[in-house]
């Protein structure tokens, strides 16, 4: 694929994945979008200006975020924000149980949103943890990992926000006062690297848009609403 350019492609099949997902409710099910990229891509605003077209539209949705601010994701926040340590593997396992308990929990779980029609946009799902946890945790373990997950909800589409890693920390550093974890320079490069690696891993099993985050807000959400308002037609 060349960089920079919106490219959508059905993501092949292979060993890891093969699992069905699960369909859950009728013809009246809401759509489940994802939203990943490097830190400092654009994610959060994009899904916002999403959320206010579909919601300009009279279409029912929610929007949410990993890791999220139930009690299991409240431990990532610290070790992310570097006010407790955990070993990668843990990490990495944290992030699967956050996952399933945001798919599965009774009061707000995804999974029963979207079977009631509510359209949901997520910032981040488990190829973030492909992408970010593979730097130091064998990405066919993460994939094994969260299988459960691929296998109860499958995004309709996963929106990649491609950006440069240099220009994604020119704008992290001019937006805050505090740098996370995983916001390095060199860090983002592997990071970047990864969901490209994972994205071509999973050929034919995910349903991936492309698009280059590195112009104008409204460029980018052009590009956006491009892939996804064939989603809501017929």
């Amino acid at each position: 694929m060349e960089i920079g350019k919106l490219e959508r492609e059905k993501i092949g099949e292979t060993e890891v994945g093969k699992e069905k997902s699960v369909k859950i409710g009728k013809a009246e099910r809401g759509k489940f979008i994802v939203f990943e990229g490097i830190d400092g891509s654009g994610k959060s605003t994009q899904i916002q200006m999403l959320a206010d077209k579909l919601r300009s539209r009279n279409i029912s949705c929610y929007v949410t975020m990993e890791p999220t601010d139930s009690p299991i994701g409240a431990m990532i926040h610290q070790v992310m924000t570097r006010r407790m340590q955990a070993d990668a593997k843990v990490v990495a396992a944290l992030f699967v149980a956050d996952r399933l308990d945001h798919l599965l929990n009774e009061v707000n779980g995804i999974c029963k949103m979207v079977a009631e029609g509510t359209t949901v946009l997520m910032d981040r799902y488990y190829f973030s943890s492909y992408a970010y946890q593979s730097v130091e945790v064998p990405m066919e373990w993460l994939i094994q990992a969260n299988t459960l997950s691929s296998a109860t909800l499958r995004p309709d589409v996963n929106l990649f926000l491609d950006i440069s890693p240099q220009a994604a920390m020119e704008r992290i550093r001019s937006g805050r006062f505090q740098t996370e974890l995983y916001e390095e320079t060199s860090r983002l490069v592997q990071v970047r690297q990864n969901y490209l690696d994972a994205f071509d891993r999973l050929k034919g099993v995910e349903e991936v848009a492309r698009i280059d985050a590195g112009r104008s807000r409204k460029e980018v959400a052009a590009d956006v609403w491009h892939v996804v308002e064939g989603l809501f037609k017929g």
